[in-house]
């Protein structure tokens, strides 16, 4: 028998109405639902809302259609939890397939301990891989000792790392930071707003701002049986490796010094290191060198926004 959690779902999207139609058939199939999910949608058309207002077997949610009054992943987020109406928020990406009994083992998850303020899902296509040599050595600077495991670690300079999927580990694995692709919150643990404005676009690293700051007075655990598939769609906002890659220094940086207080120059080298990392890492391909001028491009345009922001305070 099917029921409903005092759960409001927020589900933010943008012309991804095949990806959000499976998604939400996947979660008429659990024998636990939202209450509510409110939907806010940037689209250029109407398929989404006509989604919303169809009629889907199975599913018990209620789901309120909004259209976005601005676009971007953390504000549409945003603009949702202004409508929510429950004590315990669901986030949620368009393009998630849930497994049988998610939604129920994220739920006794976030009830198991009153001291947790936040349980996700394991993405089983998106999973941490023991790290080989060279990141095993640049893991150990970065982090400045040795771990067995750097799983569900927040490392050095705002380096998230995925947690693990191990039949001996428990159900329940304490990590340091939480995904938004599926991740239950109790609303007396988040930040109003959820999102501060640096977040436009694509929002990278914006999953890990509103976890780090639920986790400095909450639990942060990952339910490792709670299970989806990320069903990863293509977009805008992710074909321009410019604007990635200075969204990925820019935001990283934000993180680092204002989320977690690293503003020491061995910070600051090691955020530089993981930079140089990441571009050498991409000349491994074909691809890698046909972007290496928009990449560079855009960490030159990071750095100088960085260095006029502190000139400014």
């Amino acid at each position: 028998m099917k029921t409903k959690l005092p759960i409001t779902a927020l589900v933010p999207t943008r012309n991804r109405s095949e990806p959000f139609r499976r998604m939400l058939g996947t979660l008429a199939q659990q024998s636990a639902q939202p209450l509510e999910m409110i939907v806010v949608d940037g689209s250029d058309n109407d398929s989404t809302q006509q989604i919303c207002d169809s009629t889907i077997p199975g599913l018990l949610t209620k789901i309120y259609y909004h259209k976005a009054t601005k676009l971007g992943a953390a504000i549409q987020r945003n603009q949702a939890m202004s409508y929510a109406t429950q004590n315990t928020i669901l986030l949620l990406d368009d393009d998630i397939l849930f497994e049988p009994e998610c939604v129920s083992r994220l739920w006794n998850a976030l009830q198991s301990d009153t001291k947790i303020g936040g349980v996700n899902a394991m993405i089983t296509n998106q999973k941490y891989l023991p790290p080989g040599n060279i990141s095993r050595l640049l893991f150990r600077f970065l982090h400045g000792q040795s771990e067995s495991s750097y799983a569900g670690k927040c490392i050095g300079p705002a380096m998230n790392l995925l947690p693990e999927d191990r039949q001996d580990l428990p159900e329940v694995v304490p990590v340091e930071w939480l995904n938004t692709t599926c991740v239950l919150y109790l609303r007396e643990a988040l930040p109003n707003p959820l999102f501060p404005e640096i977040f436009k676009g694509y929002s990278l690293m914006e999953d890990v701002t509103l976890s780090l700051t639920v986790g400095k007075n909450w639990k942060l655990v990952n339910a490792r049986t709670a299970r989806i598939f990320h069903d990863s769609q293509t977009g805008d906002h992710k074909n321009n490796p410019g604007v990635l890659a200075e969204m990925d220094l820019v935001n990283r940086h934000y993180v680092m010094t204002k989320i977690l207080d690293r503003q020491q120059w061995q910070y600051y080298l090691k955020l530089a290191v993981l930079q140089v990392f990441g571009i050498v890492a991409l000349l491994t391909k074909l691809q890698g060198w046909i972007d290496l001028p928009k990449v560079l491009a855009g960490k030159m345009r990071a750095v100088a926004l960085i260095i006029s922001a502190k000139l400014q305070h």
